[in-house]
């Protein structure tokens, strides 16, 4: 029955948690989004911190429970607190709503609506009567770019929490199970909770200069580093110990293990958080929720490994690890197919989130450099003579508003016309010619010479 009511728990958490995060999202300004991202990590981070103390305090797990429980309840008020968002009805034709709330922050707010310069009321009055239109997660199979930066952040979000798990089991001696720095479970506790700390601290300068993509990039590379660092280096150390001149080279391994391990658990834990928000930047509106639950999954599975490989008596850790480490190279390459959603409004629509591309990483230092991903095409050719022709005019008199597909079509089959055109044109020509030959080889046999017959084929 505990382990029962503890799994509804989890569940109903992340859901409250996912919730949180897209709504924090959705309210912000492109300008505060991360900001307002990182005190909501502060505030969590705050939580952790004093857990310890509250359940030194609390002495019994059945008090501390009760404890911890009891702060949730205050989240049933959030319904008559916290509007719906506005952004998500819009974009899902939910206008009924749409309008009552934008009525109800007027009224909060002392605004007139009877002043509409932009007839924003107009419009949504016009649309009421339209069905509400909500998408499927799904639907982001069909996409071209969107389905791919999600499984990017996927990924990654399972590389960062399952790494952080070898990370944390490497700072433990396998015989004595206990950390090597600290002998004491606070100790170790709150050694986690400052590494997170500071990781987070060090995300707001890293993400403010060189954005969502270059941020994630720069601590996915330290995280590969220290992991094939501490894969590696602590074997060599050993093997060539006689050859450096190295006494102590057992604790020498030990440090470098620890020192290794602090990095990696400091970078890791940075591109789980940046993964989560730079799905939250780069999904659509319409399937926001969705597209940030698949993430979540996913970091839940990274951190599902953790007590895999402790049902298994850590046998294949050392595999676990590798298997890891070599997922991180795998990220460095797929990073670079992100897109960068710095400063840019939030998508709306399937369509605009499929409009987000991949730019350079550094900024073009000439300025007339090309910013996209593929130049222009140099086989681009003048097509306006097409509007000319018999076939375009009657496409244009049947309504057919075709797209730049169908102007290719219309353009090879103007040239087929014209193709057609000049054959015709040629043969009749050519039929001229030969009755004119016909003409000069009769007036030559009459005056019986026929040398002029002659020159006249050639």
């Amino acid at each position: 029955m505990f382990s029962t009511l503890r799994f509804f728990e989890g569940f109903c958490l992340s859901g409250i948690t996912l919730s949180l995060y897209v709504l924090r999202i959705e309210l912000c300004l492109p300008g505060w989004r991360f900001s307002m991202t990182m005190v909501a990590s502060f505030v969590m981070l705050g939580g952790q911190l004093l857990m310890p103390g509250v359940a030194y305090l609390c002495r019994d797990w059945q008090v501390l429970q009760a404890v911890i429980i009891c702060p949730l309840l205050l989240m049933l008020s959030y319904i008559w607190i916290f509007p719906e968002s506005l952004r998500w009805l819009l974009a899902t034709q939910q206008y009924c709503r749409s309008k009552w709330i934008m009525g109800h922050i007027a009224k909060k707010n002392c605004v007139n609506m009877q002043q509409d310069p932009d007839n924003i009321l107009a419009e949504l009055q016009r649309a009421l009567q339209r069905k509400p239109k909500k998408t499927c997660i799904v639907k982001m199979a069909r996409t071209r770019n969107l389905w791919k930066n999600i499984v990017v952040l996927c990924v990654n979000s399972l590389t960062g929490y399952g790494i952080h798990h070898c990370f944390a089991r490497s700072m433990m001696d396998p015989e004595a199970q206990e950390t090597t720095m600290f002998h004491d479970f606070y100790a170790d506790y709150y050694t986690m909770a400052g590494i997170a700390v500071a990781s987070c601290l060090a995300l707001c300068p890293a993400v403010g200069l060189m954005g969502r993509r270059g941020g994630l990039l720069m601590f996915m590379i330290i995280t590969a580093l220290a992991s094939l660092l501490q894969l590696g280096l602590p074997n060599l150390l050993g093997k060539y110990s006689t050859h450096l001149n190295i006494g102590n080279s057992g604790t020498l391994k030990k440090n470098f293990s620890i020192a290794f391990s602090i990095i990696g658990m400091f970078s890791s834990h940075a591109v789980s958080n940046l993964s989560i928000f730079f799905c939250a930047e780069i999904t659509p509106t319409v399937i926001r929720g969705g597209g940030l639950g698949l993430v979540l999954a996913s970091a839940g599975f990274g951190m599902l490994t953790a007590p895999i490989m402790e049902l298994h008596n850590q046998k294949g850790y050392f595999l676990h690890h590798i298997i890891f480490a070599c997922c991180t190279l795998i990220c460095i390459i797929c990073i670079l197919l992100l897109p960068e959603t710095r400063y840019h409004p939030l998508p709306e629509t399937l369509a605009e989130g499929e409009s987000y591309t991949r730019q350079p990483l550094l900024p073009p230092r000439k300025p007339g450099e090309q910013r996209l991903l593929l130049a222009p095409s140099e086989s681009a050719r003048d097509y306006t003579r097409v509007h000319d022709t018999p076939l375009f005019s009657m496409g244009l008199r049947s309504g057919d508003k075709a797209g730049h597909g169908r102007s290719l079509i219309l353009c090879l089959a103007n040239r087929l016309y014209h193709f057609q055109y000049t054959s015709m044109l040629l043969q009749k020509k050519w039929n001229s010619f030969e009755g004119f030959r016909h003409i000069l080889t009769k007036s030559a046999s009459n005056n019986g010479g026929y040398c002029i017959c002659s020159e006249t084929r050639k």
